[in-house]
């Protein structure tokens, strides 16, 4: 291990442990300031999107590690879902570990994990080790995918936790679009452990402001012989589950393959590539955020979340079928945006439904089926492109939101108990 690295890892080990040691005020939701409220919700935006460059930035080094190091596109795929991977594994863990420790103290341990272990993939001198030190660089990430979701949740109320969450969930599309820019040319001109130096210090600065800003929202006491499970006798969150996880194939395919078909097939600049990129994450960021209040003014989550499934697939059929024109750029992009549309619905409707002594967990369910279909993505997919062609496998990409479409619970969402958060 490197001396820089030795001195990282000692340095932000010391701020979690004056972190956890660090007592909040016991604070009322009812006469918490909004300004305060807000800015919670902006350092869990920030949380989140530290930890989007982590799990996510990798992808951009696909092409270095294609072209610069000599891997098949299905290899490459492989270290680009190893952080993905190790997001997986530990979100179910990081949820219990919020519903019984809150939503600071997870934070505080995850991003401490985050921001070492990727210095220690910058360090790394060989792909065993870079893929491992990825691999524990997403799962310490997983703890803001739980807990900054959870925390802006339980401090908004009802009529404007659409908004509020689509403002925390543009944190993972802005998050890559930071990364696309910044990790693609870094890695393309100066080499892949430079590049991986920018996630390490985004998670570092992350859980400096965390230590500043985040304090726990208050529950109620929790109920004699425990809260009852929400998933027993209702399968309104088993489906919300089972569309967010074929919504997430086109995402992903989006995500992981925009970058190299603009370069590779149609012989785009790294950086100007990454640019655009980068602009339709924005895209996908402010749909999140539309999509929100939308369905605060409607009144539901499980409408627009149906309708965000039937664009996609629109959309991603529209792509495969243009894939040789020049319109199919502007289609990326919309597709791009369409296709993170859906996560801060069925990320809301999960907490709701769950209520706070469940919600930990259930978020850590929703997002490890996710982040496991996501994982598989990059590697099959890029088997199947290096088979087939791009225009092929994003065409097939459309037929995963036309299965979801009819899966969201609209009629069950009236019907499904809500709880405390």
């Amino acid at each position: 291990m490197s001396r820089a690295m030795r001195f990282f890892v000692f340095q932000f080990g010391r701020i979690a442990q004056s972190c956890h040691t660090h007592k909040v005020p016991s604070t009322d939701p009812l006469t918490i300031g909004a300004a305060r409220r807000w800015t919670i919700l902006v350092t869990s935006f920030l949380a989140q999107a530290a930890s989007a460059i982590t799990a996510h930035g990798p992808a951009f080094l696909i092409p270095a590690l294609h072209q610069r190091q000599g891997m098949s596109l299905a290899e490459a795929g492989v270290i680009a879902a190893a952080p993905t991977v190790g997001v997986m594994a530990t979100l179910i863990a990081w949820g219990a570990i919020v519903d019984r420790r809150g939503e600071r103290f997870a934070l505080l341990a995850g991003l401490t994990g985050t921001a070492a272990c990727t210095a220690l993939a910058a360090s790394s001198d060989n792909d065993w080790l870079l893929g491992g030190a990825l691999f524990l660089a997403g799962a310490c990430a997983a703890s803001t995918n739980v807990a900054s979701g959870r925390v802006v949740v339980g401090w908004f109320p009802a009529h404007r936790r659409g908004l509020a969450m689509g403002i925390r969930q543009m944190a993972q599309p802005v998050g890559v679009g930071v990364a696309a820019v910044t990790i693609a040319v870094v890695a393309s001109n100066h080499g892949i452990a430079a590049a991986l130096w920018f996630p390490a210090a985004a998670a570092a600065l992350a859980l400096l402001l965390v230590t500043l800003v985040v304090i726990d929202p208050p529950r109620k006491p929790h109920p004699e012989g425990g809260a009852p499970n929400p998933y027993a006798g209702n399968a309104f969150l088993w489906r919300i589950h089972g569309v967010s996880v074929l919504l997430v194939v086109p995402q992903f395919l989006v995500w992981t393959f925009a970058l190299v078909w603009l370069t590779s097939e149609r012989g785009w600049n790294a950086g100007v590539a990454g640019a655009l990129v980068a602009a339709a994450q924005i895209v996908g960021a402010l749909g999140r955020i539309a999509v929100g209040q939308l369905s605060d003014m409607v009144g539901s989550r499980m409408r627009p979340l149906r309708w965000v499934a039937v664009t996609a697939a629109i959309t991603m059929a529209v792509l495969g079928l243009t894939d040789q024109w020049p319109i199919a750029v502007v289609v990326m992009v919309l597709a791009t945006g369409v296709t993170v549309a859906d996560n801060g619905l069925a990320f809301t409707a999960v907490a709701e439904r769950a209520g706070a002594y469940w919600s930990g967990r259930a978020l850590g369910i929703q997002n490890t089926a996710q982040f496991l279909t996501a994982a598989a993505v990059p590697p099959i997919a890029g088997l199947a492109i290096a088979h087939s062609s791009y225009a092929l496998v994003f065409g097939l990409g459309a037929l995963f939101p036309v299965m979801a479409a009819p899966l969201v619970p609209v009629r069950g969402e009236s019907s499904a108990p809500a709880r405390q958060i």
